[in-house]
């Protein structure tokens, strides 16, 4: 348990927490495309890390790089003052896309993240490979991510093109935060059902 915490601790200092603060740092001094880019390092290095480390690529690292390196892409896009308001959201909706399309791959993106998590406890494959609810448990949980994600993006495109650019810098980040944090309350709620059933059969 003391290891899980640990390693959930790292990951979200390595790959949330400081590209956050190496950002919010940089963009009064340099442009968005130099902070971002600088942002960016911190979870490549990760990646690589564990590329060398396990010798297995770290799905959760190399995710938040994509959704850096699309902000740069973003940036040196450029467009007019509505595009610009969204282009979080576009990286939002791509990452979106990516939860659903990875419902395809042998295994889902919220597996690897829960690996990534537990500092890839063996015991994970051996019950993915054994028990269909816990299957089901993952690719439910990434469906919903997804669903969130594009929904959050295209709630915005909606506002932005609907709304006054001030009424939209003023409701947007209700709907932004607001989706997320229905997610999250979703996601942990589901979560302690589902430990909680099992706990019930054994």
């Amino acid at each position: 348990m003391n290891k899980t915490k640990k390693e959930i601790i790292i990951t979200l200092l390595l790959n949330i927490a400081l590209p956050y603060a190496i950002y919010q740092l940089l963009i009064s001094h340099t442009s968005s495309l130099t902070a971002l880019s600088a942002a960016a390092l911190v979870p490549l290095c990760d990646t690589l890390y564990s590329l060398i480390k396990t010798r297995k690529a770290d799905v959760f690292s190399g995710f938040i790089f994509l959704g850096l390196i699309l902000g740069v892409i973003a940036v040196l896009l450029g467009g007019d003052e509505r595009f610009i308001l969204l282009r979080e959201s576009y990286v939002t909706g791509i990452m979106g896309l990516l939860f659903l399309v990875s419902l395809f791959w042998a295994r889902p993106l919220i597996y690897y993240f829960a690996e990534r998590f537990t500092g890839h406890d063996p015991q994970m494959n051996e019950k993915w490979e054994r028990l269909p609810n816990y299957r089901r448990t993952f690719r439910l949980m990434t469906s919903v991510w997804g669903v969130s994600l594009l929904l959050e993006a295209c709630v915005k495109v909606a506002l932005v093109y609907s709304l006054s650019i001030p009424t939209f810098l003023a409701i947007s980040p209700f709907a932004t935060y607001g989706i997320i944090a229905l997610t999250i309350w979703w996601n942990i709620s589901y979560v302690r059902r589902v430990k909680r059933e099992a706990a019930a059969r054994f």
